[in-house]
This record gives C-alpha cells, sequence and structure tokens, in this order.
C-alpha cells in the first residue's frame, strides 16, 4: 500500500491508496475536492500544484504550463503533494430576508430550504410555525470535482458518470443538512421536509434522471419537476422549472421578486455561468437562458478565483493609477469576477484598453496576480452573451432599455457588482444603472417561501405553464448582438 503525502496550508494528511493510480481518484476517493473549469482536460491550469516522489512524467499538457495538474498526474507508489490552498468559497450568498409569514407550511415543525447553484450549494433551516430563519449552512457544489459547468456536467454523465454526479450533490446536502440542525440544536426527526430549487441540468443530476434530452436541439425537457419526491429521508418538493435552461431557480426568484403582482415594466437578471432572464410587460412574462462561461466567478481567468479571502473584488482608479481591495484586506490571491469587471472598467477609463480590448502584454494587478489579453477576451463573451441576451429579450416584446422601470438583479454576484463597472464595460446599459435593484440569492429566498406557503405553488406553476420563451441559439437577433457587444463601449 502506498502513501501520498498532502501538505495544506494548515493541515498534513496521509491518504493511503493502491498504486499505480490516478492522483485525482485518490483525492476524490479521500473526499479532497478541486476545481476542474475546463472538465479535467488539462487546459485551465487551474489544478497546478507541488508534486514529488514516485509519480509519472509530465504530460504534454503539463509541461504547456510548467506545473504537474491534479487532473493529469499520476501516483506510481509514495508521493508528496504541495497545495498552493483549500479553494472554498467564505463569501456565499444566501439569502437578504431573514423570515417570511407562515401561512400553510409544509408538514413538521422545521423544513429546509435549498438552493443547488452551479457553484454553491445553501441550505437553510426555518421554523414552520413563526417563519424565522433558524440555521444555515453553505459549500462549494462538489460536482466541480467533475466539471465546471452546466454542459460539462451533462456530458460526463452521458459518458458514465451519473451516479457519481447524484451521489457527489445528495451526500452534500445530506451533510449541509445534517451540519445546519447541529447549529440549531435540533434532531434529524424534526425536519421532515424540503424544498430544494436550482437550475434543471441540477435537479436532473440530483434526481438521477438521464439528461441526454439536455444535451442537443431541440433542448426539450421532457419533465419540468413541480413534484414531490422521498429524498434523505424527507419529503422534498422540487419546483417547477420552465424549460430546458431556464429552472425551478429563476420560477422561485421571479416569486421572491414579486416581478409577475406588479404593474411595472421589470426584468429580473441572474448573471453567472448560465444567465437566465425574466421580463415583465403588460401581464405576459418572457425568458431566456444565455451561456456566459465561467469569467464572472472567475474561472477561466488566468490569475481568476472564487471569493476566497485574498481575492481582489473591488479595483479603483483616480484615471491614472489602480488601487486594488481584497476580501479579508489580505495579500492578493487572485481576481474574482467583480473584481475583473472592475478592473477592465478601470482600465477603460485610464485608456490601457480601447473598445476593441486590445492588450499587448500581461497587464501586472499585484505580486503574482496580472491580467492577460486571454482573459479580456473572455470577459468580452461573457458580457457579450448577458448584453445579447438581454438585448434580444427586450427586442422580442417591442422594447428598449431605457422602458424598464426595474431591473432585479438575482444571485451573490448581482449584490457585488459595481454597477459603474457593469455599464462601462457595456454588461448593462448605462440607463439601467438607477434602476438596478439587487435583491440576493431570490432562488434561495423564493424557496423559502414555498416552504412556508404551499399556496404558492399553484400561482408558480401557472407562470411557467404560460411563459413565453425566447430561444436564443440560432436567432439572428441574438447572434448579431452578441457580435455588436464583444465591443466596449466608447
Amino acid at each position: 500500500m502506498a502513501e501520498l503525502t498532502v501538505l495544506c496550508p494548515d493541515k498534513i494528511m496521509k491518504i493511503p491508496f493502491e498504486a499505480p493510480a490516478k492522483l485525482q481518484s485518490v483525492l476524490q476517493a479521500a473526499g479532497v475536492l478541486f476545481d476542474r473549469p475546463c472538465g479535467g482536460r488539462g487546459v485551465c491550469g487551474k489544478c497546478r500544484a507541488e508534486l514529488s516522489g514516485l509519480v509519472s512524467e509530465p504530460n504534454e499538457a503539463e509541461r504547456k504550463v510548467g506545473y504537474r495538474l491534479l487532473c493529469q498526474a499520476a501516483l506510481l507508489g509514495d508521493a508528496t503533494l504541495s497545495l498552493r490552498g483549500d479553494a472554498q468559497l467564505t463569501q456565499i450568498e444566501s439569502t437578504t430576508v431573514r423570515s417570511f409569514p407562515p401561512t400553510h407550511p409544509m408538514p413538521g415543525e422545521y423544513g429546509f430550504a435549498v438552493d443547488i447553484g452551479t457553484t454553491t450549494v445553501v441550505v437553510q433551516l426555518y421554523d414552520l410555525k413563526s417563519g424565522k430563519l433558524i440555521a444555515e449552512s453553505s459549500g462549494r457544489n462538489r460536482q466541480i470535482a467533475v466539471a465546471a459547468d452546466v454542459m460539462g456536467r451533462i456530458g460526463q454523465a452521458l459518458e458514465g458518470k451519473a451516479d457519481e454526479l447524484r451521489s457527489l450533490i445528495s451526500d452534500q446536502i445530506r451533510d449541509l443538512m445534517t451540519q445546519t440542525l447541529k447549529r440549531a440544536g435540533l434532531a434529524d426527526p424534526d425536519a421532515p421536509c424540503a424544498v430544494v430549487t436550482g437550475n434543471t441540468t441540477m435537479l436532473y443530476l440530483l434526481t438521477g434522471r438521464n439528461p441526454e434530452c439536455l444535451s442537443h436541439a431541440p433542448f426539450v425537457a421532457d419533465t419540468l419537476f413541480d413534484t414531490t419526491l422521498p429524498i434523505w429521508g424527507r419529503q422534498v418538493y422540487l419546483p417547477p422549472c420552465f424549460g430546458a435552461f431556464v429552472g425551478a431557480d429563476i420560477a422561485c426568484a421571479v416569486l421572491f421578486s414579486g416581478l409577475c403582482s406588479q404593474d411595472r415594466t421589470s426584468l429580473l437578471c441572474d448573471i453567472g455561468t448560465n444567465g437566465e432572464m425574466a421580463l415583465w410587460h403588460e401581464g405576459t412574462l418572457s425568458v431566456c437562458s444565455t451561456a456566459a462561461g465561467p469569467a464572472f466567478e472567475g474561472a477561466g481567468i488566468s490569475c481568476g478565483c472564487p471569493s476566497i479571502p485574498g481575492a481582489i473584488f473591488r479595483v479603483e482608479t483616480d484615471g491614472h493609477s489602480l488601487t486594488p481591495y481584497t476580501l479579508g484586506d489580505l495579500p492578493p490571491v487572485g481576481l474574482c469576477g467583480s473584481g475583473l469587471i472592475d478592473m477592465v472598467a478601470c482600465l477603460l477609463q485610464c485608456g490601457e484598453l480601447d473598445e476593441t480590448g486590445y492588450l499587448e502584454d500581461d497587464y501586472p494587478i499585484a505580486k503574482d496576480v496580472h491580467l492577460s489579453p486571454a482573459d479580456i477576451r473572455a470577459l468580452q463573451l461573457a458580457k457579450a452573451a448577458i448584453a445579447a441576451g438581454m438585448e434580444t429579450l427586450l427586442d422580442s416584446t417591442n422594447l428598449s432599455a431605457s422602458q424598464l422601470e426595474t431591473l432585479y438583479l438575482a444571485g451573490g454576484f448581482g449584490n457585488h457588482l459595481n454597477l459603474t463597472s457593469a455599464a462601462r464595460i457595456g454588461l448593462i446599459p448605462e440607463e439601467l444603472i438607477p434602476k438596478a435593484q439587487p435583491i440576493g440569492n431570490a432562488a434561495l429566498s423564493g424557496a423559502a417561501m414555498l416552504l412556508l406557503n404551499t399556496d404558492l405553488r399553484e400561482e408558480v406553476r401557472t407562470w411557467t405553464k404560460n411563459a413565453r420563451t425566447v430561444i436564443l441559439g440560432g436567432n439572428p437577433k441574438f447572434n448579431q448582438a452578441y457580435v455588436d457587444q464583444m465591443i466596449f463601449p466608447e
């Protein structure tokens, strides 16, 4: 039996294994997870580390990045792995509202509201009698160890990893529930029910459904949920989805925002790996989804990182020099999504970038942290997808951005986004800055509302059935807008 010694910043782990073995398999078997934004193909270089001992020779992918990669290296015997740090999120967005009036709650004294995000998972425990939030727990979605985004996970599921993906998320939610109950000083039988929301793919993977129908055109889901299932020994309600790529998370966000109970023309936008949007105008709800990629979450960026201590989350300029700010006021370790947008906005303001986004060489931000030309292009692709999706959705209803009365920004990214910077790079129209209203993790808040008032299910069911879905794939308006939006505003 061989042994892998893992040197972490705060501890040393000893992992026995049968050699030879893939390094990533040994780590995963021991519960050590790491990000694989490229799906383990060895092209992003995000899982680089120092490895010594009886190990395989570096392959082409590793030689290219100049490091050993956790997703590529093999162990031939005793070895030592030195990790750069724990890539765990510490600022996972939960909700901005802490209690809801319990009108017709699900059965039991306590219940869970759960949001399965592509990147993060949040579990909250509510008192079903008072509507008060009792405790919460969160963590980075363990499925990241298999693939970073929705399409990557669908592909991995179809290649035989469906059971692994289901186990990863199911076990994680069960663990978070146990942790949350412990924090509240309660026993497991006290919380017999839950509402679990997420995008359509996350619910497919949780319930073990075959996602083949989500992998190709015409992208028609063979179920939209709106069902109650026994999971983790609990009665679990899965809210309805709008379609294959506009899920129950947006349905719950629409509920929490009150979008459809207003007379105002309003747009709800969840900006992330998948940009999902819902437009309410004259009694009609229109929805769409666009794949933005992981740049807004710091993935796929040369020095990108999630919202961990030391992440550069804000950058300011006086027109000449740049000043970065880090989470926890710690030495910089990387650039998270909000910092990336600020950085590019500042470079545009200083004249270091023009509207094409051309950057000749890497631009230094701090020690060991820089912005590369490829990073600029990744942001352009991501912001173009969101901006073009917004433009196409509005155009489908013969509206312009100036006619919107409210822009709801859902999710943690929207909460920390500098709106001026977002407008400067063209992510949102400038005229929407005073109309923008961040609403936090609206999906989780909507799930809590459904937990505490089951009468709301019919309301959400009606919206999802009657909504008008605007298809962006193959849409000439979207295609042209996407090309136009690649350019930064002058």
